[in-house]
């Protein structure tokens, strides 16, 4: 062993005059562990929960979206579907959409607001929920629906039972304009995870949603899923110069900027705060350090009447900080990491999934924060010990033992 390390250790764990010392190292390395560990998780955490909300987003809409200027929505959607695929490789799916806003009845009388939304069932679909149905199966007929875990509990429907949907479009009777409505029978639920669409959203194939909102050989947009769907900016791109002008493309990413840019700054704040544990904790490793080398003056001019020099001196004192930095960061780093683990595992915080769209928090140890969350650490706690290891390391023998 080195002998400025040898020092460094018995400095740091033996003698009953460095109790008090020992405290405060102590507290040091508490305060280090707390700040680290509370950085990976409160990080872990906005990772997760971006991750989590992404996730659910796009499971049910598209990474793109293509959409007519206008009302009258896409003609040649067949060929441009082809187009596109042919293009560009990166596609992994281009599926046609026809929504609208309804009122959908159960059989219990009661109503909600829902958006109606047929798209082509004969297709794989990237959605894993509707590949896997809570209950039921694929509409299978043109009166055939799915509709969500949340929808079915708040009008009371199961598999099997009817509903009435009803449109804003007005259609001329004997009694004059009434709204036009049509009878569906449920044969699937699904669960998405995603509260807001499983509440109001019913799923049809596309002939009966154009059907229902008179749109025949039309639909309203085409939503294309990617392989990579960070992806999207660069094809988006490429797909406006490649389409005609009356078409707009909209990214994944456009859809929900103002979430993304919220949750961004949210984590870009809570780093830098959090930190400040960190800084709090640094300046216990100076006052320590200073102390000791107070306390050991007559030790420092002994080491240097037997020929140490400065920087002999300074690295003994800055091992000691370094250790303290080092053994905090590290405890830290095992109690934030074991932390995200058990709470992912036993689903320990939940969250009202009205509020959040998610039943409860998951957290997503990212590995480039954790390296950043370690350097910034070590570099905090290195920094502290250059104050009191200079100062050792200025101390002159003749003033060090002339008072023994």
């Amino acid at each position: 062993m080195k002998f400025e390390w040898f020092i460094a250790r018995r400095y740091l764990t033996r003698g009953r005059k460095n109790s008090f010392i020992s405290i405060i190292s102590l507290a040091s390395i508490v305060g280090i562990t707390i700040g680290v560990a509370a950085l990976i998780i409160a990080l872990s955490l906005i990772n997760g929960f971006q991750k989590d909300i992404r996730d659910r987003i796009l499971s049910s809409s598209a990474h793109l979206m293509v959409t007519a200027s206008g009302n009258e929505g896409i003609d040649d959607y067949r060929g441009l579907i082809k187009q596109i695929s042919e293009r560009f490789p990166q596609v992994r799916l281009v599926t046609p959409v026809v929504y609208g806003m309804v009122l959908v009845r159960g059989s219990a009388q009661d109503v909600s607001g829902a958006v109606f939304r047929g798209i082509d069932l004969s297709q794989p679909q990237k959605e894993t929920w509707l590949n896997k149905l809570e209950l039921g199966r694929l509409p299978a007929a043109a009166d055939q629906v799915l509709i969500g875990t949340e929808l079915a509990l708040k009008l009371g429907l199961i598999v099997g039972d009817n509903c009435l949907v009803i449109t804003p479009q007005p259609v001329l009777s004997p009694s004059g304009l009434i709204p036009k409505y049509r009878r569906f029978r449920i044969s699937g639920i699904f669960k998405s995870g995603l509260f807001e669409f499983d509440s109001g959203t019913v799923i049809a194939g596309l002939g009966s949603a154009q059907a229902l909102f008179n749109f025949s050989g039309r639909i309203h947009y085409l939503q294309i899923n990617l392989f990579d769907l960070f992806a999207a900016e660069p094809i988006a791109a490429d797909l406006r110069r490649m389409l005609p002008g009356q078409y707009g493309v909209v990214t994944w990413k456009e859809l929900n900027a103002s979430l993304y840019s919220a949750l961004a700054l949210e984590k870009t704040v809570l780093f830098f705060t959090l930190t400040l544990i960190i800084v709090v904790a640094s300046l216990n490793i100076i006052a320590g350090l200073i102390l000791l080398v107070i306390q050991k003056i007559k030790d420092i001019g002994i080491l240097l009447s037997y020929g140490a020099g400065p920087g002999l001196i300074k690295k003994i004192f800055f091992i000691q900080g370094g250790v303290i930095g080092l053994i905090g960061t590290a405890v830290g780093v095992l109690l934030g990491v074991s932390f995200c683990a058990l709470a992912n595992r036993f689903e320990l915080i939940k969250i009202p999934a009205d509020i959040y769209q998610v039943n409860h928090v998951t957290f997503h140890v990212n590995p480039l924060d954790l390296l950043a969350i370690i350097l910034a650490s070590l570099l905090i706690s290195f920094t502290a010990t250059l104050i009191p290891s200079r100062r050792a390391a200025s101390i002159n023998v003749v003033d060090a033992v002339k008072y023994e």
